[in-house]
């Protein structure tokens, strides 16, 4: 089973092009999703409380991921610790979906990557393909804007985010969207039939 990770800074279109594939058919895992369930895991909880209090609570008795954010990303130590936690558990709710889907003879999984940082030190060291979603920087703060962030917020994600020529630089395939999610559908569409036919 093909394994195609979809790399982008924030208001990119990494989603636009997800949707695209999924809608070819394709199974997808969003390692977004994979850690915010990750963080509902009993022993994960108990690993959190215990290193950043029971502040990250919220009333329901679940981790709050603002409360968890203002204490975990206070310095890279504090991110260290949490990565500690997090990480290794995120990486074994992946590879379990992506045994399932094998062994249910998917031709290939679609991988929503937000927070890449490179190929080595991530999932996507056994990717069969990584593509990379660009846009300006203009662009990519207006369409976050326009879901409903803080332009100031959007900002400070953006910079602590790896550059674009980085993306570049890690990626197979690269498809421009500064354009309509139309055309960059499109695009993606087109790419998947001559890839998997190839």
């Amino acid at each position: 089973m093909k394994k195609l990770f979809i790399i982008g800074g924030m208001g990119a279109g990494k989603s636009t092009a997800r949707k695209a594939l999924v809608d070819a058919g394709l199974p997808y895992i969003d390692l977004d999703q994979v850690g915010h369930d990750v963080l509902k895991w009993d022993t994960v909880k108990e690993e959190l409380v215990e290193t950043f209090g029971s502040a990250i609570l919220g009333d329901n008795g679940e981790i709050d991921r603002k409360a968890l954010a203002a204490k975990a990303f206070v310095s890279p130590a504090d991110t260290r610790k949490l990565n500690r936690i997090t990480v290794p558990r995120i990486e074994d709710a992946y590879r379990d979906k992506v045994t399932e889907l094998d062994a249910a003879g998917e031709e290939a999984v679609v991988v929503e990557h937000s927070v890449f940082k490179n190929r080595i030190s991530s999932l996507a060291y056994d990717a069969d393909v990584v593509m990379a979603v660009l846009a300006s920087l203009d662009t990519r703060i207006e369409r976050a804007v326009a879901s409903g962030f803080d332009e100031q917020d959007v900002r400070q994600r953006i910079a602590r985010q790896i550059t674009d020529a980085d993306r570049i630089e890690a990626s197979d395939v690269v498809f421009n969207n500064d354009g309509t999610p139309e055309e960059l559908r499109n695009k993606v569409l087109a790419w998947w039939e001559a890839y998997r036919t190839q």
